[in-house]
């Protein structure tokens, strides 16, 4: 449990990274870039802790590898992470705590393709999200704020108004530089980056209450 209490003010909208705060797909995403990282020639212990929270392209295009298209590889790097979705699973909770909200009042927010996060919360048996705000919606990804400023102005309000749910430092990044409160999810983290922030292992100690001023996250006792 968070030694930062989590907020009782209620929130208009909830938003929601993926991968690694509401389903765990690190093991398919480091085999696939295991064996990128190994083709080009990188030192696959120090890359990897590169890749979470950030477009794929973003990541190739940082490395400024000769040669190397980063549009293409981060599309073929896409298409085996969607083959390879078979030991993908939520975060313990979360698709509980999603069916407990209105439809209307949260979203998904993710650096992943859509093609890609929709496939992926498939195979985690997610439910899937009225809006979702992917990739290739916004020019410049996590650690900017565009993807949450996008997905509040969608739900019709303001990010200040918006509880935010990630896991990776790119991601608390762009949602601080939105405005918004940041919830910790520090399940596939062995050292988290809570940041002072809220910080909680996974859903399962948290519960939601849905009134006419909003939604409370309330952390059971």
């Amino acid at each position: 449990m968070s030694e930062i209490p989590l907020p009782t003010r209620p929130f208009s909208a909830l938003l929601f990274d993926m991968d690694g705060t509401i389903i765990s797909s690190i093991a398919s995403a480091e085999r696939v870039w295991s064996r990128w990282a190994e083709a080009h020639g990188l030192d696959v212990a120090s890359f990897l802790p590169t890749i979470h929270g950030v477009q794929s392209v973003e990541t190739i295009r940082r490395l400024n590898l000769p040669g190397v298209d980063p549009e293409a590889e981060a599309a073929a790097i896409t298409r085996a992470e969607m083959d390879d979705v078979g030991d993908i699973t939520e975060i313990a909770g979360a698709r509980a705590f999603l069916k407990a909200l209105p439809p209307e009042r949260w979203a998904i927010v993710t650096s992943a393709p859509r093609a890609l996060a929709t496939r992926r919360l498939a195979a985690a048996g997610m439910p899937l999200p009225a809006l979702m705000v992917a990739a290739e919606d916004v020019r410049h990804g996590k650690p900017a704020p565009d993807c949450f400023l996008m997905a509040a102005e969608r739900l019709g309000v303001a990010a200040p108004e918006c509880l935010v749910f990630e896991d990776a430092p790119a991601g608390i990044q762009a949602a601080e530089a939105a405005g918004a409160t940041v919830l910790v999810v520090t399940a596939t983290h062995h050292r988290p980056v809570s940041a002072g922030h809220a910080a909680f292992p996974d859903y399962r100690g948290l519960s939601v209450e849905a009134a006419a001023d909003g939604i409370r996250v309330i952390a059971r006792t």
